[in-house]
């Protein structure tokens, strides 16, 4: 029981490690042009994306009582999410 909370304490400090890099992502595209459907898809996973691959994470140890591999999952989604949002949102 005590590694399931630490592991989960664990994927709520990646989670928000990684909410605060996403918070890099620029708000508003230079030069004032709109941004692409892909900039925004970025700037939405880089800044929620974490967040979201914990509830899917917990969600997922709810339904399965697999709490410590559910853990792992969410960290690996969370990591995923902010990369892949960082990658397509433009710098």
């Amino acid at each position: 029981m005590v590694t399931v909370v630490l592991a989960w304490s664990a994927v709520l400090a990646v989670c928000v490690a990684a909410v605060l890099f996403g918070q890099t992502a620029r708000t508003a595209p230079p030069g004032g042009r709109r941004r692409s459907v892909a900039g925004r898809i970025g700037l939405f996973l880089s800044r929620s994306g974490p967040w979201l691959a914990v509830l899917v994470g917990a969600g997922a140890g709810a339904l399965t009582g697999a709490w410590l591999a559910a853990a792992a999952g969410a960290a690996a989604g969370v990591v995923l999410a902010s990369v892949v949002g960082l990658t397509l949102a433009p710098h």
